[in-house]
């Protein structure tokens, strides 16, 4: 399944964002920087990277609706990964 080029460059856009908020999280840690904050800030990573695997997940399950490739063996893989997130 080849997945649109304009929404992964989105969720490229976005798990690059992600990679930039866990190095701020990393230098917080080695800084010593407050508990609380540290875990706002690893709480906001996390979400950015579900947001990005669902975002990959939902133009999947999109592109084989609409390509009528919906066998059950990549409804199934969708759904799994789909799960895996929550």
């Amino acid at each position: 399944m080849d997945l649109d080029p304009t929404e992964m460059k989105k969720v490229a856009n976005r798990l690059k964002r992600a990679q930039g908020q866990l190095a701020a999280v990393v230098r917080m840690v080695d800084e010593g920087a407050d508990c609380v904050d540290v875990v706002t800030q690893l709480s906001a990573v996390s979400k950015a990277l579900d947001r990005a695997g669902f975002a990959v997940i939902s133009t999947g399950l999109k592109q084989c609706l609409a390509d009528g490739e919906n066998g059950d063996g990549d409804m199934e893989k969708l759904e799994k990964l789909f799960l895996s997130f929550a």
